[in-house]
């Protein structure tokens, strides 16, 4: 994209976002507070930062009492429209994603402290022991049984960002770090702790982007199932089992790329999944590349925005644009 294009694709996400701040996954659509970081994101770097601001104000009031977020949201001009109220231990750490980030831009997020602060302590207690987190509880207290390789590595890498904002606060939090330290451990030695989801391409790039494996074990884990997952010309595939490329993936793959130096291969992908960008600057999901139809018919915001992210990354024209290096 161009800085132009990029600018359209910024305002696009913002033509979508609700006057409460929501960011639905589409035009009329659901919300979950994992992808609604994701287009916030976006929505950041193309420099709209009132509208990046006023996502995290969403956050904060649709917070609950236990500082957790439900996990699918109908949006309203209530702020209510709780969908499926089950807590996911991934979309709460999220936020401190997102909030670094904004950070990174030149925000002074510190009045977030309190909010973030709740949201890890949901994260850690889904903790067993100084392993993986459960991905999930139930409206009944119930924990799921399952630990998921894509939602701790993701967890891993927003507890980093939460203890550095704490330490940029001036309130550090080392358990924070230790917490991640240990969820890293796991997934690089402890493999049988986690619920393997080989379909899936999240499973096999998200250790990289996310920092819990480096050096040459990341090197040797991107090239162990390259083939299976990128399809030259299309992008990356979302599963394995279909022929069917996906904006969000290939362009997470795109960061991963970044992260461990592979430029040029991450250049051709982010050149590949251009064919999901139409000229409003919106981004489509997917691609049924064996018949070049689109699927599901819909233009993701969060799509949108990790195709921001991915593009402040390959031109660092932002103070950000290293943030998943870090």
């Amino acid at each position: 994209m161009t800085p132009f294009d990029a600018q359209q694709t910024g305002k696009w996400i913002a033509s979508v976002q609700l006057p409460t701040g929501a960011i639905p996954w589409f035009d009329g659509g659901h919300l979950d507070p994992w992808d609604h970081v994701q287009a916030a994101m976006g929505l950041a770097t193309a420099g709209l930062t009132d509208e990046a601001v006023a996502a995290y104000e969403w956050l904060r009031r649709a917070q609950r009492p236990d500082g957790s977020w439900a996990r699918k949201y109908w949006p309203g001009a209530d702020d209510d429209g709780v969908e499926e109220p089950e807590t996911d231990a991934n979309y709460c750490a999220y936020v401190a994603t997102g909030l670094w980030h904004l950070e990174l831009l030149g925000t002074d997020t510190s009045a977030f402290a309190p909010m973030l602060e709740r949201a890890v302590d949901v994260v850690l207690e889904l903790q067993r022991g100084d392993g993986p987190v459960a991905w999930a509880r139930g409206v009944d207290g119930k924990v799921a049984g399952e630990c998921l390789v894509t939602g701790n590595s993701s967890v891993v890498f927003s507890l980093r960002c939460a203890a550095r904002l704490a330490d940029r606060w001036g309130h550090p939090r080392p358990h924070w770090t230790k917490a991640a330290d240990g969820i890293a451990d796991a997934l690089a030695h402890r493999p049988e702790l986690f619920t393997p989801k080989p379909r899936f391409s999240m499973d096999w790039y998200y250790p990289v982007m996310t920092g819990v494996l480096e050096d040459e074990a990341a090197q040797a884990r991107l090239d162990e199932r390259w083939d299976e997952f990128v399809v030259p010309g299309f992008g990356a595939r979302c599963v394995t089992v279909n022929p069917w490329v996906t904006g969000g993936e290939t362009l997470e793959l795109v960061l991963a790329l970044v992260r461990v130096g592979r430029t040029r291969e991450a250049e051709a992908l982010y050149a590949d999944i251009q064919h999901l960008r139409d000229a409003d600057g919106s981004w489509w999901t997917g691609l049924v590349y064996s018949d070049e139809k689109r699927w599901p018919i819909e233009q993701s915001t969060w799509t949108a925005g990790t195709a921001l992210l991915a593009h402040d990354a390959l031109t660092g024209a932002t103070a950000a644009a290293g943030f998943m290096g870090r």
